[in-house]
């Protein structure tokens, strides 16, 4: 009897749909990218603990690779710095690596693989080396994991030379940035909010409905629906972006994908409570960040607000506000606001871990207390 794959019109279970109308899971999305570069190209490697089906990963986003593609899906033992060293060993052969880390505070157990090997070998033989290789971390909380499994480390990894910093969204096509990371020939990690994997894409140009969205280079450019408002004099355009009407500016709000969701509701209620309209700016690639083709909005904005779910302290939010300031010396009207997680581990229980982690409420009140109003809660 043939199995269901092999019947007419009958799609290979390994493969995930095609998302519907109401677009893909992000997790969903990332997993068919995954599946799309293991068919194009017969060089990209995947290792990682529990990858193979029917396990199929953690958070099942190498759901189905394993059973396509049993060659170049490997598993590894429970050894984060083993993971990274071979797979950076794998890159700097002449392949190509996806190294999965099942929870980025794991990253850690692999630090030194990553800051003293990988990040190195691309300069450090006399000329330059090409490692196409990418460290996929599971990151953020809000699951209940407790302090060990829901920590954001970014801000452990900045500033280390040779080292580029992605974070996952549901603005930004997993197929294109993890093309993108690749063809930058070093090493890259790629954060993944765990609850993101969860959340829908967000359809083009379409972010709920009061917000639209288009991308200016790789940052994800949202902003009240023109319906709404409609183009005004004085309008400022973003680099291969929208046209931001003067009326639409009160705030821009900077965050990692993971955060995306959280500052589109503080934008809500901004918006539907207190009459202040914002620009949300979610960029794909964390580190290095350039700012310059969003300088013409930044430099009119009220109020910049930086939010992060990583604890204070060295983090890269720091670090784009340190370059605005910089940049943006004679047009500030105010300090950027920096908003992020409190200064504790992330308990286990939901009530206390809210209190540790950012918050729709969080951002909200940051950009508030920004912009001087002091009833803000």
């Amino acid at each position: 009897m043939e199995s269901p794959a092999e019947l007419p019109g009958r799609p290979d279970p390994a493969v995930p749909p095609v998302a519907g109308r109401g677009g893909a899971r992000v997790g969903e999305d990332l997993n068919r990218a995954l599946h799309g570069l293991l068919e194009d190209d017969p060089s990209v490697y995947v290792l990682g603990e529990d990858l193979l089906d029917p396990y199929g990963g953690a958070f099942k986003i190498t759901k189905g690779l394993s059973t396509r593609f049993p060659d170049r899906v490997l598993t590894t033992p429970l050894s984060e710095g083993t993971i990274v060293g071979a797979a950076s060993g794998l890159a700097l052969a002449g392949g190509k690596a996806i190294a999965e880390i099942m929870f980025a505070d794991f990253a850690a157990l692999a630090f030194d693989q990553i800051l003293n090997f990988a990040g190195k070998s691309v300069t450090m033989y006399g000329a330059r080396v090409p490692m196409p290789l990418v460290i996929r971390c599971a990151s953020g909380g809000h699951r209940g994991y407790g302090p060990t499994h829901s920590q954001s480390p970014q801000k452990h990894f900045i500033g280390i030379p040779g080292l580029s910093l992605f974070e996952m969204s549901p603005f930004h096509d997993n197929r294109a940035v993890l093309d993108r990371m690749l063809a930058l020939g070093e090493p890259c990690l790629l954060f993944e909010d765990k609850v993101l994997y969860t959340r829908r894409m967000y359809p083009p140009g379409v972010a709920e409905e009061l917000f639209r969205w288009d991308l200016a280079g790789d940052v994800a450019v949202v902003r009240l629906d023109p319906a709404t408002t409609g183009p005004g004099p004085g309008s400022t355009p973003v680099a291969g972006g929208p046209e931001i009407p003067p009326g639409d500016l009160d705030y821009v709000v900077i965050v990692p994908g993971g955060l995306a969701h959280r500052s589109l509701a503080a934008m809500r209620a901004l918006l539907l409570d207190h009459d202040l309209a914002g620009v949300l700016l979610v960029p794909s690639r964390l580190y290095p960040f350039d700012p310059a083709p969003l300088l013409g909005l930044l430099g009119r904005a009220p109020l910049i607000c930086v939010a992060e779910d990583g604890s204070a302290g060295g983090t890269w939010g720091g670090h784009v506000a340190a370059d605005l300031h910089t940049r943006l010396w004679g047009r500030l009207r105010r300090p950027v606001k920096l908003v992020s997680s409190a200064d504790s581990v992330i308990p286990t229980a939901a009530h206390l871990e809210r209190d540790v982690l950012v918050q729709d409420s969080t951002i909200r009140r940051a950009v508030l207390e920004g912009l001087g109003d002091s009833s803000a809660p």
